[in-house]
């Protein structure tokens, strides 16, 4: 079964979400202001961190090779020939891989904040 794009930004997405979950979670939650005691129990998924790493970045591999670099062929009338629909992809591929990296990278730059 092959990756659409779509499916892959969603994948990627919350794979990433999942993989800053221990780091960069209970970060976010103290300042949102939820109680820190229950936010310390999201340290647990530390271990499936590397893990979700990699699948953020297969499934963000997989949505720019989509975007980027195959080559498609669209029947006359499809969705696929119109370039804004191709524009709006890209564009909602950098808002999600953007800040995706960023929470990958949360543990490198986490003891600036705490």
């Amino acid at each position: 079964m092959a990756l659409n794009t779509k499916g892959s930004l969603i994948a990627g997405a919350l794979a990433a979400v999942g993989a800053s979950a221990c780091c960069a979670g209970p970060l976010i939650l103290v300042l949102l202001g939820v109680s820190g005691g229950w936010a310390s129990h999201l340290i647990a998924l530390e271990p499936y961190s590397p893990y979700l790493t990699g699948l953020t970045l297969i499934c963000l591999g997989a949505a720019f090779y989509n975007l980027y670099l195959r080559r498609r062929s669209c029947a006359t009338g499809d969705v696929c020939v119109d370039d804004r629909v191709k524009k709006i992809q890209r564009l909602m591929f950098w808002f999600l891989a953007v800040p995706a990296v960023l929470l990958i990278a949360f543990p490198l730059f986490a003891p600036l904040f705490y």
